[in-house]
């Protein structure tokens, strides 16, 4: 049984946090309303009129205007380039939110986070391989005829590369939310399965009215969330989790035009459709992420962590195994 717990951890037991789980979990999710609050601020500005405009029409024609409605009104809006970009950018509320509340509201270190200087740029490179290699679960996909991809022709690759970089302030930010505080607020309290568990469970939950959300996308997003969570502790920092959450959603979404997570793209490298009819298999709307293909990448990934960090010395975690 490795040991999981990291100097985070260890940080996050100086904290004034209540020892009180329900507690801990409310104020997670006091904190989280703020931030999708912040968050949302810019592209509803930029997307109201639109919405609101397609709304209307729908009213006029004697349509019901219900939840679902509004919500592909919303998802086809946002997906103009210029909103989904402002989308992106704007979850660096969420990094900046859940850091002040960490350091303020529960007097933790940033150390307790996973900030850290030390091998800070090669850890993230490292994350970027891990999500790059993951990430190739789309062209599994292909090789098996699930799956065709082609090149697109025209793409606007400064759009692409904006969208990357926008993924990566948006991974960060998920990464901070509910690894770096959410995860390691409960890692300083309580036992790190329950650390791990529950903010991948709420990680997941976040997801819940995404287009085409059901049962396997729930267990592969809570998957995705372990995963992280294990290898923010196998080097005891977050850099390399930022990196493998950014590059798997970039990839899916602007390089092999698959939705990420519900969510279209309006520009990518290639553009992927689906050749089987099985939800189980293409994952559906929600894209690949609602793969059984993807649910056996993630537990592959997961017990290589597992290895790893049971081949880590005692008391500590060490970043020698991978780096």
């Amino acid at each position: 049984m490795p040991e999981l717990k990291p100097k985070m951890f260890t940080e996050s037991e100086k904290s004034s946090v209540s020892e009180n789980l329900a507690a801990n979990i409310v104020s997670f999710i006091l904190i989280m309303a703020l931030i999708l609050a912040a968050e949302s601020v810019i592209p509803w500005i930029m997307a109201k009129d639109a919405i609101n405009e397609r709304i209307d029409e729908l009213t006029q024609s004697g349509s019901s205007v219900t939840f679902s409605a509004i919500r592909d009104i919303s998802s086809a809006v946002t997906s103009k380039s210029s909103i989904y970009i402002a989308m992106l950018f704007s979850t660096v509320f969420g990094t900046l939110i859940s850091m002040i509340y960490c350091r303020f509201g529960e007097a933790r270190s940033l150390r307790s986070m996973g900030v850290t200087k030390r091998k800070a740029g090669l850890h993230y490179l490292q994350g970027i391989g891990v999500g790059l290699l993951l990430s190739a679960v789309a062209l599994v996909t292909v090789l098996f005829r699930v799956n065709d991809i082609k090149l697109c022709k025209g793409a606007d690759y400064v759009t692409i590369l904006l969208i990357m970089l926008g993924f990566g302030v948006q991974g960060m930010s998920e990464e901070f939310i509910f690894r770096g505080f959410f995860m390691n607020t409960l890692g300083g309290r309580h036992h790190p399965f329950v650390a791990i568990g529950i903010s991948s469970a709420a990680f997941s939950l976040a997801h819940v009215l995404n287009p085409g959300f059901g049962v396997l996308p729930f267990i592969n997003i809570m998957l995705f969330g372990i995963l992280a969570g294990l290898y923010m502790i196998l080097f005891d920092d977050i850099w390399g989790a930022c990196a493998i959450h950014s590059v798997w959603n970039f990839m899916h979404g602007s390089f092999y035009g698959i939705s990420v997570s519900g969510s279209n793209t309006t520009e990518s490298v290639f553009r992927t459709t689906a050749r089987s009819t099985s939800k189980l298999l293409t994952g559906g709307d929600f894209g690949i992420e609602g793969s059984i293909f993807t649910t056996v990448v993630l537990l592959a990934g997961i017990a290589v962590l597992w290895r790893l960090l049971s081949k880590a010395p005692k008391g500590k975690t060490s970043d020698s195994n991978m780096a």
